[in-house]
């Protein structure tokens, strides 16, 4: 963040620019009442770049201090920046027209619902009176209905709406908090929903399913202490086990689901409104979340939410019913079938066999975006999914890089696009597996790459050929006059995500464990110890190769990985007899015999191993089922002595699948391989901390998601004098590899640049 540039003595007028997340956010306004309070004269207006100021007055200094400090909630200043310029002798302080050239701005995010719409909209007095898209410059809708900036009506979804006289009022009155609120409408003159309010509470309470139109897609919503209506959810949308999302009404209905924390609540209630992984206390129904002892719990968010659960509550006058439990508390996930993305429109047709009733109304979705869901791990938020609510808000680089373009990998995709210092990355775009989801994927690098305003001078891609992120990498460069395709190994982007969005520009070590990357060998990665010095890395040690019986098959079916640790402990003979419920159990021993398959130091593999031989999942309907499942077992973790050894840079893990080979108690199992993988993995870092001199160790990768597994490895890193750093403002995942693609390519870049 740059400091203001100071004025001469004599100054009496500066022009002041203002850049970052300022428009729609009610910057305008607060600058203009800013100007009145110390009597200066001048404008400010909207353009290309942020907010541009003009001011003249003997109290500048102190304008200035109070335009960084008193910011509106919404905004996120980067840079001030300002320069004397000639006094014209302005005593009025106006709001002038936006002005256009090459957009160098920032879009703010989707808001929830503020308290002062809140307010109106159980008012009966207010014209905004139970009126569900009521919103100000302080909360609703900004990036899921943008088409583009400056962030003007004309620009958004609402354009098709004609204020009426009242709002238009507001919208141009400064010293209304709806000032150029661009989503701005009331009953007269602003969308309207197709059902009542009633009509829907009443088909929930009745067991029934709705689709309700949202701010970035469609939720699916039934009553979560319903088992009967979840159970049918889950067959109409073909969901077998993946945990469902909860909505409860307010934070006051928290406690009668789950076991929160300060900092859980701090972080559900927030202006974002993520998803919320709690402890959960068994009332909802046992579908929701099987078998996991977490619960993922969102608090309403658009005035719709708010009244279906006020019409649920017997419609009392006021706002005090949110001070109190609510009895209703809804699955909300997201509309979409077979892996598609959200559904957005066309729900009649695309929902008529999952919902009873479809809810929508006429303000047009231009961006899809989900729910963002995140944890509270080693006493910090950390995403699991970042969409809603967060999107576009853009990360600070460590140093300013050429434009690049990254497209992710495979699984849970975003891509990222830099400018400058500033990398933007996208929503939560999902598994590459569908049609459906390639086009959101394409539409989402076209909507990205106009709404930040600048072209690529590179792509980065993942080093897997058959991705349909690299072949449309591919595509794109040769469309574009053969801009350079940067290739970027998938370990490596994962670590250097976490040096870019921490500010480190300088080598650290990173442990990344997750369920595959192609390697730089050609081999299947996922267990890695690696030297990251920027754009380079070595690959400094890996977890014992097991083998991968069935290739993709083994990552759907934990007993198969199970089988693969019996193999490697020599006791192929018990295969058969152990997983006798398994038909190819059998012939996958025979395989393993001849060593028909290919090997993987894959942790993820190494989690349903451990599942597998417990009995904990023996096959698994959703990516990280097994883990999750062994994780929801450990109350406390703890070591097993001699459970591993190191050699020539490979952590063996051997003794503890000899030990959970020997089936214990599934939570005794579960919590002897939490706490000596933890130890294990701490060991192994102090050890290359040690012969490399480095201190720093970012943890990456989607095993990092295990907040028993994190915690426990980042208090032994910390005990040995290591810092070990956790990605916070992008998934570990593979959600945020296209960070990592971004600054691992940007770097490259720059270096050709200097030669």
């Amino acid at each position: 963040m740059q400091p203001a540039v100071p004025l001469t003595a004599a100054a009496e007028r500066a022009r002041v620019r203002v850049r970052g997340a300022v428009q729609g956010v009610g910057f305008r306004p607060f600058v203009y009442h800013l100007a009145q309070r110390y009597q200066l004269g001048g404008f400010v207006a909207n353009d290309a770049e942020g907010v541009l100021i003009e001011v003249e007055g003997a109290a500048l200094p102190e304008f200035l201090v109070a335009l960084r400090r008193e910011a509106p909630p919404l905004a996120r200043v980067d840079t001030i920046e300002t320069e004397t310029v000639r006094a014209r002798g302005e005593r009025d302080f106006g709001i002038a027209e936006s002005r256009g050239g090459v957009v160098t701005t920032q879009i703010g995010a989707d808001a929830a619902t503020c308290e002062a719409c809140l307010d109106d909209l159980f008012d009966p007095a207010s014209r905004f009176h139970l009126y569900p898209f009521v919103n100000c410059t302080h909360c609703g809708p900004r990036y899921t209905l943008t088409r583009g900036l400056p962030y003007d009506r004309a620009n958004t979804s609402m354009a098709g709406f004609t204020m009426c006289e009242d709002c238009r009022r507001d919208y141009q009155d400064p010293h209304n908090r709806r000032f150029h609120a661009e989503p701005i409408a009331c009953p007269r003159c602003g969308p309207q929903l197709s059902h009542p309010i009633e009509e829907i509470v009443a088909c929930l309470r009745a067991g029934r399913i709705v689709a309700l139109k949202s701010l970035g897609g469609y939720h699916l919503l039934c009553d979560a202490t319903n088992e009967a209506a979840v159970a049918e959810l889950r067959r109409r949308k073909g969901r077998d086990a993946k945990p469902f999302a909860v909505m409860v009404a307010s934070e006051a209905s928290l406690d009668r689901i789950v076991i929160a924390s300060e900092a859980e609540r701090s972080l559900v209630s927030s202006v974002e409104r993520p998803i919320v992984l709690m402890r959960d206390r068994g009332a909802l129904a046992p579908s929701v979340a099987p078998a996991l002892d977490a619960v993922g719990v969102m608090l309403p968010y658009t005035p719709l939410h708010h009244l279906i659960f006020h019409a649920a509550s017997g419609a009392p006058e006021g706002r005090g019913w949110q001070r109190a439990p609510v009895d209703l508390v809804l699955v909300a996930t997201s509309a979409n079938l077979g892996g598609d993305p959200i559904v957005t429109e066309d729900a009649p047709r695309r929902l008529a066999s999952v919902a009873d009733l479809i809810v929508s109304h006429d303000r047009g979705i231009v961006v899809r975006a989900d729910d963002s869901v995140a944890r509270v791990i080693d006493g910090a938020p950390s995403f699991i999914r970042r969409a809603r609510g967060f999107t576009p808000r853009p990360i600070t680089l460590p140093r300013e890089t050429p434009p690049v373009l990254a497209v992710g990998a495979y699984l849970k995709n975003t891509i990222t696009l830099t400018r400058g210092r500033e990398a933007f990355v996208s929503q939560h775009v999902g598994d590459l597996a569908t049609a459906e989801t390639v086009r959101f994927f394409e539409e989402t690098v076209d909507h990205l790459m106009r709404l930040v305003g600048v072209k690529p001078a590179a792509i980065a891609h993942d080093l897997h050929a058959d991705f349909a992120s690299t072949r449309f990498a591919e595509s794109l460069a040769a469309d574009h006059l053969a801009l350079p395709l940067i290739a970027v190994q998938h370990h490596h982007a994962h670590v250097a995500s976490i040096a870019a969005e921490h500010g480190i520009d300088t080598p650290l070590l990173g442990l990344v464990l997750d369920g595959h990357g192609l390697g730089s060998d050609g081999g299947n990665w996922g267990g890695e110890l690696l030297r990251v010095d920027g754009a380079r890395f070595t690959r400094l040690g890996h977890l014992k190769p097991l083998a991968l019986p069935g290739g993709d098959a083994a990552a759907r079916e934990p007993w198969r990985m199970a089988a693969a640790a019996l193999h490697a402990l020599g006791c192929d003979d018990e295969i058969a007899s152990r997983f006798v419920d398994q038909p190819r159990a059998a012939a996958l021993a025979a395989m393993l015999a001849n060593h028909g398959c290919a090997t993987t130091t894959s942790a993820g593999r190494l989690f349903d191993a451990a599942a597998g031989l417990l009995g904990v999942c023996a096959t698994q309907s959703y990516e990280g089922q097994a883990a999750m499942q062994l994780e929801a077992l450990v109350k406390c973790p703890r070591v097993l002595g001699g459970g591993w050894e190191i050699g020539a840079g490979t952590l063996d893990l051997s003794p503890l699948l000899a030990h959970l080979a020997a089936r214990p108690a599934a939570q005794n199992g579960a919590e002897l391989f939490h706490g000596t993988l933890a130890a294990a993995l701490a060991d192994w870092a102090v050890q290359a901390a040690e012969q490399t001199g480095l201190t720093t160790i970012a943890l990456g990768g989607g095993c990092f998601l295990n907040r028993v597994l994190s915690e426990d490895l980042a208090a032994r890193l910390r005990a040995n004098g290591l810092v070990p750093l956790l990605a916070r403002q992008v998934p570990p995942n593979d959600g945020g590899l296209s960070l990592g693609q971004v600054w691992i390519a940007g770097q490259l870049m720059a270096e050709r640049e200097l030669r």
